[in-house]
């Protein structure tokens, strides 16, 4: 009965003692292994004790934990590998339900517990709040919370059967477009949220409107396939109406078509109600909804193809953030060719050879990553004050290109009031994890949209829904690839005063500025 006692005693201090669940949550794994229970429970006792004294006890139980988890890792690599990997980002109007709609998927695919909802929805409540309850899955600072508006890009992790998911909530609020820009750099498939709510779909769509300009940078940013899901439908001004339904397709469609996208064989439109989870998982029922019998929106994601990557291509992982932890860590999508333990690198444009320590996605250790993968790499020989986000990993063989300047065709959207567009015209250029000042250097010529070809006269200046091939400059050396050689970061927006005017692709690259 000894034992027993010391195993409740021990249970109790964990819950008083943080530094001691580290060694309690490491402790079974152990007793497994060894199997002497006293020797295990005195030597626990003995580490609870001396954490602080004698660091270096906590430090074998770390590298015991990590040495299972490196096991476990190999284990679940194979699995992982046979389902294949989607970065979803979700855009839209403000208070259209992006936040909601990402919630409910993850209570839906059994990512969050009914406790953790009842938590959150005690929280809303307490807020009078009562309807933002499942945003909170998405939302977690609380400024977000309070304001009900989503100011960083969240991250959530699902599976569906075939299928493993990255859900990126971005932004709707137009202050924090920048934001939404980076979310959906990392997307392959974008799902459009759009309120069915009488007055909220006109707000969002009109100009000024967020949904307008989500699309078309959504498009620029190279989410080829789009999900335009009607959200809110259980709504009583709407109530499963297939008018309301119809309108707003009707309204979306050629907008769609006009921002590129090919709408019948890269768009799907569903109706859905995030708050309430229909339509979502499984198909809605025919009592609530007669009139739809297409897919539910876990169908409809996993049947969207994706265009083939290249595992074999020269390496690419723009950085998106770094951080320290046992050494730097850096954090992006591989946009091209395959990372593995123990490769050497160059982060680029300041050409450092590093070393990759280690390499976790989603969280879990593995041994390589390929195409399409989040990851967080562990780098030896680079401090972490030395990268910036909008450098990139790359490999040593074939280094990305870093440029001051860059030749691109633009296509002028949207210029501020009677700005024209002209040499000398200053912006602010997002490309992929870049964001930085730029100005147009020269004007090279104007592309007739009809014909596509070239016009013939010299171009000065240009107005709105021009498309222009120009030379851009900008302050600091960055990173960039020819849009036909690798699209994912030779793509672009040019934005001013909180708004985008131009989308635009990386034609040439001036050999100067490339690396050898």
């Amino acid at each position: 009965m000894d034992i027993e006692a010391e195993i409740r005693a021990l249970q109790l201090d964990s819950t008083e003692d943080n530094q001691a669940v580290s060694v309690q949550e490491s402790n079974p794994q152990e007793v497994e292994h060894v199997g002497k229970v006293e020797d295990d429970l005195e030597d626990s006792h003995h580490k609870s004790e001396s954490v602080q004294a004698e660091p270096d006890d906590s430090v074998n139980v770390k590298e015991a934990a990590a040495s299972e988890d490196d096991e476990a890792a190999k284990d679940g690599e194979d699995d992982k590998n046979k389902k294949r990997h989607m970065n979803v980002v979700f855009i839209g109007h403000v208070d259209a339900g992006k936040s909601t709609t990402g919630g409910q998927i993850l209570f839906l695919s059994g990512q969050v517990d009914d406790r953790t909802i009842q938590k959150y929805e005690k929280e809303a409540k307490d807020k009078n709040r009562e309807s933002w309850y499942m945003a909170y899955i998405m939302d977690t600072n609380e400024e977000e919370r309070v304001k009900g508006k989503t100011v960083e890009v969240g991250r959530a992790h699902f599976e569906t059967e075939s299928t493993r998911f990255t859900i990126l909530d971005a932004p709707g609020h137009k202050s924090y477009v920048p934001n939404m820009i980076s979310g959906a750099s990392q997307a392959d498939i974008g799902v459009l949220v759009i309120s069915a709510r009488k007055g909220e779909f006109e707000t969002g769509y009109e100009k000024g409107g967020q949904t307008r300009e989500h699309v078309q940078l959504a498009k620029t940013l190279g989410v080829s396939k789009l999900l335009v899901v009607v959200n809110k439908m259980d709504e009583p001004t709407v109530n499963w109406s297939k008018e309301r339904y119809d309108e707003i397709e009707s309204k979306m469609t050629p907008f769609l078509r006009s921002s590129g996208y090919n709408v019948k064989k890269d768009v799907q439109f569903l109706p859905i109600s995030g708050l309430v989870g229909t339509n979502i998982k499984t198909r809605v029922d025919r009592n609530i909804c007669p009139w739809w019998s297409g897919p539910c929106l876990f169908e409809a994601m996993d049947a969207v193809e994706l265009p083939p990557r290249d595992p074999k291509g020269p390496f690419r992982m723009p950085i998106i953030d770094k951080f320290k932890d046992m050494g730097t860590v850096v954090m992006g999508k591989v946009e091209s060719g395959s990372v593995r333990e123990g490769d050497t690198l160059l982060v680029m444009p300041n050409k450092v050879h590093v070393k990759v320590v280690a390499v976790y996605c989603d969280e879990n250790k593995v041994r390589s990553a390929g195409p399409g993968e989040n990851l967080r790499v562990r780098l030896s020989g680079i401090e972490e004050e030395e990268i910036m986000s909008g450098f990139v990993l790359s490999s040593i063989s074939k280094p990305i290109a870093s440029v001051v300047e860059f030749v691109a065709q633009l296509q002028i959207l949207e210029l501020l009031d009677n700005a024209i567009f002209t040499a000398g015209y200053k912006a602010v250029l997002h490309i992929h994890s870049v964001v930085e000042e730029c100005e147009i250097v020269e004007l090279l010529q104007q592309i007739d949209p009809k014909t596509r070809k070239p016009m013939k006269k010299k171009v000065l200046f240009v107005k709105n829904g021009a498309v222009v091939v120009c030379r851009i400059q900008v302050n600091n050396m960055i990173c960039v690839e020819k849009f036909s050689d690798l699209a994912q970061l030779g793509r672009f927006t040019l934005r001013t005063e909180g708004k985008t005017i131009a989308v635009g692709k990386v034609t040439d690259i001036p050999s100067v500025g490339v690396s050898g």
